[in-house]
């Protein structure tokens, strides 16, 4: 079955780097697309990246573009978001996510 494993949340200053991976299995990971969303508490949820199978195409929203980097290794059918300068307003629980499917989710905290 499909299987979304995410880790690398904790807690960061703001200004400061996570970067959280997803590790994928039960499906041919190389030819799907991938996404990160998040949920903060009391909030919609949030679309934040998506990449194409290849890598050739990437998505952001408004809210994340020019800090954060979605990025794949098809080989260890793995995902990365690679969050740098991290604001309160990214603290949320971050999910990695392909089509119906989603991991368990991982706690980003950013705070002083």
């Amino acid at each position: 079955q499909v299987q979304l494993v995410e880790s690398g949340g904790g807690l960061a200053q703001p200004g400061g780097s996570l970067r959280l991976s997803c590790v994928a299995s039960g499906f041919t990971f190389s030819s799907r697309d991938m996404s990160w969303g998040r949920q903060a508490p009391g909030q919609g949820f949030e679309w934040v990246a998506a990449i194409s199978p290849d890598s050739t195409d990437t998505y952001y929203a408004q809210s994340v573009k020019g800090r954060f980097a979605i990025s794949r290794d098809n080989a260890k059918n793995t995902v990365y978001l690679q969050m740098n300068d991290l604001r309160p307003e990214d603290t949320a629980v971050y999910y990695c996510n392909r089509n119906t499917y989603w991991g368990q989710g991982t706690q980003v905290t950013v705070s002083s």
